[in-house]
């Protein structure tokens, strides 16, 4: 091999074509003739040939040598992937993932969602998780009605069959478990006991939307400590805002449980869950019917303290007291002393950081359940509050303290409370507690037309 090469060089440098006329000719490419043709002139004119031109002799040698000798032989390498597997070896190593795993692999493309929509696969999963009450194919007797059961489970359904069976299948227990948890309901409120456990984490759903860009201008002020100022946004949104750097601090929220669960579960990440339109029940015995035995359950707390929580029933409202579209539902009178009510403790919303914790005086949640005449939730709402010092002279007689209100409004009604401050025994009383309903909803709920 060296001897050959040398040769050939040789030639290269020389410029002539080898001298026997059976050897394999190895000479330079076309563009180097001319020096061969000086060459069989003799080895002047050779020599001159050379001299005049160098660089091209050089530049030809090394193109020679590069094709001959220095061309490399690449063989492409073989592209192993998974995706190259045969077919069975992909059911085969699909059919040791559990469901979750399973729904994640047929993401990937379609080659794998059909492999992954095996029947054989899914029917062990779906007898796994969902235990038939016939367990045919566990009895060894029974191994000839196994086969002819399992293969007619498998060749009669369609791809992907058991595997909505499975997801169907699963749905349907989740909704079940969920059922047996809010069935009990609280004879005081109209709502589910057990709306904590069932309304575990399972996937996202919007609940409600906020625009926080001009917090100071779309949101109520409720009140502030040394270290935060605190804003209200409906509905139940309470964001604390540090006083120094006017940068938000924490976000709290306060949602009523009516109809918690299925906003939580039944809507979408980008999509709220459509409340279904209530079906009025039409009366034409009764002359004022929409206006009477209503229950109230009203409850008063900041956060672990609680300052009222009681239950009101057989609210009514005359017809003549039915003024500016609202209904008027007196549920503590000014003139009737046994029915004011005492707030036990201390008024004060309290909050928590990381680093820090305070508590905003003369602010808390009110949350109100108002019930219709059957016991449904007809008004709920669970919203931050503040009290305010009364600009009005007070009329009562039998309290020696200063008068303060609290005030809430939304779309559906209002609530007025009136408080007084007994400075003897340091606590607030409830002396005037009104409840105003829009006509608008009342006509909605009852098919009526006040």
């Amino acid at each position: 091999m060296a001897t050959g090469r040398g040769r050939a060089l040789r030639q290269y440098g020389r410029g002539a074509a080898p001298a026997s006329p059976g050897a394999a000719e190895v000479g330079p490419p076309r563009p180097f003739t001319p020096a061969v043709a000086a060459a069989s002139a003799g080895p002047r004119s050779r020599s001159r040939s050379f001299a005049a031109r160098p660089g091209a002799c050089s530049e030809t040698v090394n193109a020679g040598i590069k094709s001959l000798y220095l061309t490399p032989s690449i063989k492409p390498k073989p592209n192993l992937c998974i995706e190259s597997l045969p077919s069975e070896m992909l059911i085969k190593i699909f059919s040791y993932l559990d469901a979750v795993s399973l729904l994640s692999v047929g993401c990937v493309n379609k080659h794998f969602y059909h492999l992954a929509n095996d029947n054989g696969i899914w029917l062990k999963i779906y007898s796994i998780c969902f235990q038939p009450k016939r367990t045919i194919w566990k009895m060894k007797s029974e191994q000839t009605e196994t086969v002819s059961l399992g293969c007619a489970a498998l060749h009669d359904r369609k791809p992907g069959y058991w595997k909505k069976e499975y997801i169907f299948k699963q749905i349907a227990a989740v909704k079940t478990r969920v059922m047996r948890l809010v069935k009990p309901v609280d004879p005081y409120t109209g709502l589910p006991c057990k709306n904590k456990e069932a309304m575990k984490p399972r996937r996202r759903s919007l609940i409600a939307e906020y625009h926080l860009a001009n917090l100071t201008e779309s949101s109520l002020a409720l009140g502030a400590d040394k270290l935060v100022q605190l804003f209200s946004l409906n509905p139940g949104l309470l964001v604390g805002l540090w006083k120094e750097k006017n940068e938000i601090a924490f976000v709290m929220a306060s949602l009523h449980y009516h109809q918690l669960l299925e906003r939580s579960t039944l809507g979408s990440a980008t999509v709220q869950y459509a409340l279904p339109p209530n079906k009025p029940v039409l009366d034409d015995v009764d002359p004022e019917y929409g206006l009477h035995d209503y229950s109230l359950h009203l409850d008063m707390h900041g956060g672990s303290c609680t300052y009222l929580c009681g239950t009101f029933k057989r609210l009514f409202c005359r017809k003549g007291d039915i003024a500016n579209g609202y209904l008027r539902l007196t549920v503590v009178s000014l003139k009737d002393n046994k029915k004011h009510l005492p707030l036990v403790g201390t008024l004060g919303l309290s909050w928590e950081t990381d680093v820090f914790k305070g508590n905003v005086k003369d602010c808390y949640v009110m949350d109100v359940t108002l019930l219709d005449e059957t016991g449904k939730p007809f008004w709920c709402f669970s919203a931050p509050v503040y009290i305010e010092l009364s600009s009005e002279a007070s009329s009562l007689y039998d309290y020696l303290g200063r008068t303060y209100t609290t005030d809430y409004a939304d779309s559906e009604g209002k609530v007025c409370v009136e408080l007084v401050w007994l400075e003897e025994t340091k606590e607030y009383f409830i002396v005037n507690l009104v409840l105003y309903i829009s006509t608008k909803k009342v006509n909605n709920w009852y098919g009526t037309n006040y």
